[in-house]
């Protein structure tokens, strides 16, 4: 069977596509590896009508919705490789058969790259967190470190302000901050604190403490640290998309205005082609990229102006 879109990856981005092309009645398959990249947190935050809920609810209730639409097939499976084809692609999917579509749509989400220190994956995606956004509100009224350097630390250190007044900055003895950084940082009430960082120390996933080299400890129960994001899946690169590096230090995928890849007939949406991943934006990018693709399968059958006006 020939699908008409292939969406590769159900999160937040490939549902919310799948959606869209199962109510415009196209021949969907959705391949999932069922591993996304907020499953270590506890809840959604700032997500409309899933505020503070675990993301596996969301996803859940996703996978339901597309029940109800007969020209869409949700299948367990990790995509291993990819190609073009004569008008379309191929997709090896490992413990199944292959995928034959006419599109291909990538929703296959990034690694998050935390700094390796030891105790930090047991407190990842909860008490120690690189979104403000995302954990600000759980956070709120805490004692709390942002460690990074440079222009960034002092900008997500201010960020923290936001939700505390009890903010510390660790720059892990990269400190670039120049006397006019610091006096910003002196005036908001936030301590600058120049020490090597070698642990988190902490229980049940809450943080208590921060081990410096040392041999001291400092006192904090949350913290936000930089966590560029790499891309998961060999896929993009495999059928010849091509990545966008961005000044944050990621790699999302290219992408036009209408989520088009570098690639005829491959889409994409979600974080897998943006800087700054939110749940969302990733939403919303589904949706467009769907609308899209049934426009382009519309002007292939039926000669309709692509891209649309």
């Amino acid at each position: 069977m020939e699908w008409e879109c292939a969406v590769v990856g159900a999160g937040a981005a490939g549902l919310s596509a799948a959606l869209v092309l199962g109510r415009a009645r196209r021949r969907t398959i959705v391949v999932d590896a069922d591993n996304p990249s907020n499953r270590a947190s506890p809840g959604i935050g700032g997500l409309l009508g899933f505020d503070q809920r675990p993301p596996d609810e969301l996803y859940a209730a996703g996978r339901a919705e597309l029940a109800a639409y007969p020209s869409v097939e949700y299948r367990r499976g990790e995509v291993l490789s990819g190609r073009g084809v004569d008008r379309g692609f191929v997709l090896d999917v490992a413990d199944g058969p292959e995928v034959r579509a006419k599109r291909v749509l990538l929703a296959t989400g990034m690694d998050y790259c935390p700094p390796q220190l030891p105790g930090l994956a047991e407190m990842w995606g909860r008490s120690v967190f690189q979104c403000p956004f995302c954990h600000g509100w759980e956070m709120r009224d805490k004692k709390l470190a942002a460690l990074a350097s440079g222009e960034q630390g002092m900008h997500t250190a201010l960020m923290l302000r936001g939700w505390t007044d009890d903010v510390v900055l660790l720059t892990d003895g990269r400190s670039s901050l120049t006397p006019d950084d610091e006096r910003v940082l002196d005036a908001a009430g936030i301590t600058l604190d120049d020490r090597r960082v070698v642990e988190l120390i902490g229980a049940d996933g809450e943080l208590s403490e921060v081990a410096f080299a040392d041999g001291t400890r400092l006192a904090r129960e949350g913290l936000l640290v930089e966590a560029p994001v790499r891309q998961r899946s060999p896929l993009a690169e495999q059928l010849g998309a091509t990545c966008a590096p961005g000044p944050l230090d990621t790699q999302p995928l290219g992408v036009d205005a209408i989520h088009r890849t570098s690639v005829g007939g491959v889409f994409a949406a979600g974080d897998v082609c943006t800087e700054q991943p939110h749940i969302a934006g990733a939403i919303a990018t589904g949706s467009q990229a769907a609308m899209i693709i049934v426009q382009s399968l519309l002007a292939e059958e039926f000669g309709l102006p692509y891209p649309p006006v």
